[in-house]
C-alpha cells in the first residue's frame, strides 16, 4: 500500500491548530536524535509518525535483552544488532514520508559540530551526562535548539533549551540548570527504571519538538519540567540564561566530554575471568582495585579509587604482569589505558566485564 500523506496525517491535519499548513512545516523539518534507547527509540518513532520530513539518529550501541523491557519498539530478533540502524529500519516500514538516516558511532567532541548543523533540532535521547553536556554546548555555540529529557527512578525532566527569544537572545540551556557535570549520578543500569515513565519523558519531548517547529503552544523554554511518577506530580523550575556562549566555549575548549560507557576497548588490553584464575598464583602478578569497598574473590596488592589513579602510585616493575579490576570494568580500563599510554610494553590488564561478571 501506498499511502498518501493526506491518508496518513488525517487525524493531525484535522487538529484545527495544525492544519496543512501546519504538517507541511513537519514534513520540511530535520531532526537530530541523540541515543536510540528508552527515550531515542520512542522519540524517533513517535516523530516520525508525526510526520518529521528528515531524522538522523546516532547510537554506537546494541541491543540487549536487558533493553527491550522499555525499548518497545525492538524484538527479541533484534539482540546483538546495532540500535541506530534497526531503529531506522522499523522506522521505514511505517514512515514512508521520513527520511531517516543513522549513525552507528557514539557523538564526539570531534563529530558533533557536523551532525548539529545538518539539522533544525537536536534531540537529546541519551542516559550519558558528557553526551548531555557536549550536545548542549555544543547547541550553544552554534545555535541550535536542543529538547532535553533525563530519567532517575520514578523523576523524569524535561525542557527545550536555547531557543530564539524576541530580544534577539537564548533562552536558558542546561548548564543554567546545572552549571557541571556531576559525576557521582548513576544512569538506569545501574539503579533501574520502569518502563512507564521512559515512554512518558519521551512523548513529552516530542511534545517539544512540535510545538516548536509548528508554533502552537508554549514550548519549556526558561524552565526545566520535573515529572514523579509515584505521584502523579510535576513542577517547573523556573531558569536565567546566564551561561553565555563565550563562557561555554571556554568550557568547550578544555573539557573532554570522556564517557567511558562510549569508549571502545581494545580486546588486547583485556583479560577474562577465566584466564586470571590461571595467574592467581603467580608471584609476578599484581593486582589493583581501582574502586574501594569491592567484594572481591582474590586479594589485591593495592587499592586505588579512580578518582586518585595515577603512575606515581604505582612502583612499576616491568617483570611483573598488572591486572586492574573494578565492578563493571569501566574504571578498570581507563586505568589500563593510563598505564599503557606512559609504559606501552607493560604487561597491563583490565578484567573484562569487571567483578560483577567474574565466574
Amino acid at each position: 500500500m501506498k499511502p498518501t500523506k493526506n491518508q496518513l496525517f488525517k487525524r493531525q491535519i484535522s487538529v484545527s491548530e495544525i492544519g496543512e499548513l501546519g504538517q507541511e512545516k513537519l514534513q520540511k523539518a530535520s531532526v537530530l536524535v541523540v541515543g536510540c534507547g528508552g527515550l531515542g527509540s520512542a522519540i524517533a518513532v513517535y516523530l516520525a509518525a508525526s510526520g518529521i520530513g528528515k531524522i538522523h539518529l546516532v547510537d554506537f550501541d546494541t541491543v540487549d535483552i536487558s533493553n527491550l523491557h522499555r525499548q518497545v519498539f525492538y524484538s527479541l530478533d533484534d539482540i546483538g544488532k546495532p540500535k541506530a540502524s534497526t531503529l531506522a529500519k522499523f522506522i521505514k516500514q511505517r514512515a514512508p514520508f521520513t527520511d531517516v538516516n543513522y549513525s552507528n558511532k557514539a557523538v564526539t567532541k570531534k563529530t558533533v559540530f557536523e551532525l548539529i548543523l545538518a539539522n533544525d533540532v537536536v534531540v537529546d535521547g541519551t542516559d550519558s551526562l558528557p553526551t548531555k553536556y557536549l550536545l548542549n554546548d555544543a547547541c550553544v555555540l552554534k545555535n541550535k535548539p536542543l529538547v532535553y529529557g533525563s530519567l532517575y527512578k520514578f523523576d523524569g525532566y524535561v525542557a527545550s533549551f536555547h531557543l530564539p527569544q524576541q530580544n534577539g537572545f537564548y533562552s536558558a540551556n542546561l548548564r543554567d540548570a546545572f552549571p557541571e557535570i556531576d559525576t557521582d549520578i548513576p544512569n538506569c543500569e545501574i539503579v533501574g527504571t520502569l518502563n512507564a515513565i521512559v515512554g512518558m519523558i519521551a512523548t513529552a519531548q516530542v511534545n517539544e519538538v512540535l510545538k516548536i517547529f509548528t508554533g502552537v503552544g508554549k514550548p519549556l523554554q526558561n524552565e526545566l519540567l520535573i515529572y514523579n511518577s509515584l505521584q502523579n506530580s510535576q513542577l517547573k523550575m523556573q531558569l536565567k540564561p546566564t551561561f553565555s556562549k563565550e563562557k561555554i566555549q571556554k568550557i568547550f575548549d578544555s573539557e573532554s566530554y570522556f564517557d567511558m560507557n562510549c569508549e571502545f576497548q581494545n580486546s588486547d588490553w583485556l583479560i577474562s575471568s577465566t584466564e586470571l584464575k590461571e595467574k592467581l598464583s603467580d608471584r609476578n602478578l599484581e593486582i589493583i582495585a581501582v574502586l574501594p569497598n569491592l567484594k572481591l574473590p582474590f586479594q589485591v596488592s593495592q587499592i586505588i579509587p579512580i578518582q586518585e589513579f595515577s603512575i606515581d602510585k604505582i612502583k612499576i616493575d616491568s617483570s611483573k604482569t598488572y591486572i586492574m579490576v573494578c565492578q563493571k570494568g569501566l574504571n578498570s580500563y581507563k586505568a589500563t589505558s593510563i598505564l599503557k599510554n606512559h609504559f606501552p610494553d607493560l604487561n597491563v590488564f583490565s578484567l573484562a566485564g569487571g567483578i560483577e561478571n567474574y565466574q
